[in-house]
């Protein structure tokens, strides 16, 4: 578990740097660009985001996620990675209600990063964040879930409290079969019908506890995309290129930076009701993303959209449709569960010895060219170009509260189905 001080430490380093994120435009901005954007206003003032409750929830959430996705990116450096970390939050954040204050509870707590907030209403914090972030408009459907072995003595008490709490029973299973179609059908009808057999063979026997996470994202873009559909080539390392849909549209208002540190050039999209998407695009097809994984944070990303600049570029994005599923436990170690997962003490659920069996997981996601405006008819200036045609990571974030909804990493769409 890595220590207080140093996250900190590497928190301002990384704080710092951004700061200089776009001092000069050498690659590709032109200066004409930058004197209409500071004529317009000026450079934003850097606004602290993690000022309430609810937006600090979302903060700890953010970094949980990025440390999972950190954790399950670091397996292999060359697969797709997706996650969305928020649903796996709030199964984690069921299971906790379950636990020994004293022992597993902190554990948990500390994972998830609560143990940075003082907020004696953790629980309906959450509750109200999630319910935000499930509004139609940000196109995102969660699914959480804490399943339990019928052969465990099992308290009531816990079902009634996470019920009452976040809207959903947690359910005790029977074993086998009937299972998987019980949870597959949970899960199907909580993402309306989008993600489809969540389970494709049924959960241990051994261990008792499984909590699901599942998600469907499909945000719309503000300014749509007028060219859809072509088959162009997606550069790969040290493979013949793959041939891919790709999107595109001149003039398309975005947010831009270029990071030498990190060697990419970022952008910020604006999709309908607060949403974001940011890309990170490595300048080069062969680079490793390890330091742009490493780099974020929620404050990371927050700071890194206060420096970006408001720019128009002629923007290609590939059409994705995809799903991505993986059982998640194997990584909790990782990030400082060791104990809990040596010693699970839920004596709030059960009396009985009761160990995770998985950390089921699934997501499924479509970047489609759909929008609401129009991007501009009249030519910019000097025309940028800012082209995904090379493995990239993105994310995806709210942004009235900051949080985290959506992570992922690209090397190869030929691997990529729904």
């Amino acid at each position: 578990m890595k220590l207080e001080g140093e996250e900190k430490t590497k928190t301002l380093e990384k704080m710092m740097r951004t700061t200089l994120l776009l001092c000069l435009w050498a690659l590709s901005l032109s200066y004409a660009q930058l004197s209409e954007t500071e004529e317009a206003g000026g450079e934003e003032e850097a606004v602290e985001l993690f000022t309430t409750d609810r937006t600090k929830m979302a903060a700890a959430t953010s970094d949980f996620g990025y440390n999972l996705f950190r954790a399950l990116a670091g397996r292999d450096p060359k697969t797709n990675v997706f996650l969305c970390p928020i649903s796996v939050s709030a199964a984690l954040t069921q299971l906790s209600m379950g636990a020994s204050p004293d022992r597993s509870e902190r554990w948990l707590y500390r994972a998830l990063r609560y143990h940075t907030l003082q907020d004696p209403q953790l629980h309906n914090t959450l509750r109200d964040l999630l319910a935000s972030l499930r509004a139609p408009g940000k196109g995102l459907s969660i699914a959480a879930r804490i399943y339990l072995a019928r052969r465990l003595r099992l308290k009531q008490d816990y079902f009634d409290l996470v019920e009452k709490q976040y809207g959903v029973r947690p359910k005790a299973l029977m074993g086998g079969a009937k299972d998987v179609s019980e949870i597959n059908d949970w899960v199907k009808q909580q993402t309306s019908g989008k993600v489809n057999s969540f389970l494709s063979k049924p959960l241990g026997r051994n261990a008792g506890v499984f909590p699901v996470g599942a998600a469907y994202f499909k945000g719309k873009w503000i300014t749509r995309f007028s060219q859809s559909g072509a088959m162009e080539d997606f550069q790969l390392d040290g493979e013949a290129p793959a041939r891919i849909p790709m999107m595109q549209q001149d003039n398309y208002p975005v947010k831009m930076g270029v990071d030498s540190d990190l060697g990419c050039t970022i952008i910020q999209i604006q999709m309908q009701d607060d949403v974001s998407m940011f890309v990170f695009l490595p300048d080069d097809v062969t680079q490793n993303m390890t330091l742009v994984e490493d780099s974020l944070t929620a404050e990371f990303v927050q700071d890194l959209s206060m420096t970006l600049h408001n720019v128009k570029a002629a923007l290609t994005l590939p059409v994705l449709k995809f799903s991505y599923s993986t059982d998640l436990l194997p990584l909790l170690a990782e990030l400082g569960l060791d104990e809990f997962l040596a010693d699970t003490d839920l004596s709030k659920i059960t009396t009985q010895t009761a160990k995770l069996g998985s950390l089921n997981h699934k997501v499924v996601m479509e970047m489609a060219p759909e929008g609401t405006q129009y991007a501009s008819s009249s030519p910019a200036q000097a025309p940028l170009t800012y082209r995904v045609d090379r493995p990239f990571l993105f994310l995806v974030r709210d942004e009235a509260s900051g949080a985290l909804l959506f992570i992922g990493r690209v090397v190869n769409p030929r691997s990529l189905r729904i």
